[in-house]
């Protein structure tokens, strides 16, 4: 019960706005990225997945893409989010809300720029049974 209240609560935060499983590996998360299944729960065809992702500094998710929506919360640290076209799409500070859409169109990278762990608390809103992220190719960035 406890852990489904902590998904509504963070469902309620992100309500106001408008990241081990992953197919491929094109360009797989650096090391020491890791994340952490706090609690899941499907209600019809969607699976409602609260994980903890860390990224170490120095470090990012790798190129990727997801099949539903996700919503994070940084807890620690600030991610430096870049979309496809090699551009910064947003630098997020703890205490910051990221909302990602889904599809392959929307591939991105999250970087971790500073000298401290990123923690965040990701809801993942995935189709029945999808990954949590789909690797993508480099889009021809000069960064990984």
């Amino acid at each position: 019960m406890r852990n489904l209240s902590r998904i509504g609560a963070v469902g309620a935060l992100l309500a106001g706005l408008s990241l081990p499983a992953g197919f491929a590996h094109a360009t797989p998360g650096g090391p020491g990225v890791t994340g952490k299944v706090i609690t899941r729960s499907t209600v019809g065809g969607s699976d409602y997945i609260l994980r903890e992702v860390t990224i170490p500094p120095g470090q990012a998710t790798g190129w990727h893409f997801h099949d539903g929506t996700l919503y994070a919360y940084v807890k620690q640290g600030t991610l430096s989010h870049f979309d496809s076209t090699c551009k910064s799409d947003g630098a997020y500070s703890k205490g910051s809300f990221l909302e990602e859409p889904p599809g392959a169109a929307n591939v991105h990278i999250g970087r971790n720029l500073g000298a401290t762990d990123v923690i965040l608390e990701v809801l993942y809103v995935l189709p029945h049974g999808a990954p949590f992220s789909q690797d993508a190719p480099n889009p021809g960035c000069d960064f990984q």
